[in-house]
């Protein structure tokens, strides 16, 4: 399970970064997507992957504490994933202003070599 959760977050990174790097601002916006979903995995990974574990603490399970699901990293990726959505949506309002002034989908502005 570990080795599909790692393979997922560095395919996720990689894919994100190599969009990022492009010339054009929606590749830009799918990249920045995608980095935020590899580092939302991590941050979720990190708090140890957990099947069938409260997250909060019962009265009826005893107080041992790896009996239990950490819910810090749950709740780190829950607040991400809302703010990444703000910012996915401010980015696109910015674009598509930009586009509307400058006539161009590039990054720079620039058409270079069609």
């Amino acid at each position: 399970m570990e080795l599909v959760i790692s393979m997922t977050i560095g395919v996720l990174a990689g894919s994100g970064l190599w969009l990022l790097l492009r010339p054009r601002t929606f590749q830009v916006i799918i990249g920045l997507s995608l980095l935020s979903y590899a580092v939302n995995l991590f941050i979720f990974g990190m708090g140890r992957l957990r099947v069938g574990v409260p997250p909060v603490l019962d009265p009826s399970v005893p107080t041992n504490l790896a009996l239990y699901a950490d819910p810090l990293p749950q709740a780190l990726v829950l607040t991400a994933i809302v703010i990444s959505f703000a910012m996915t949506a401010l980015f696109l309002v910015v674009v598509l202003a930009a586009r509307g002034l400058s006539g161009s989908d590039h990054v720079d502005s620039v058409e270079r070599g069609s």
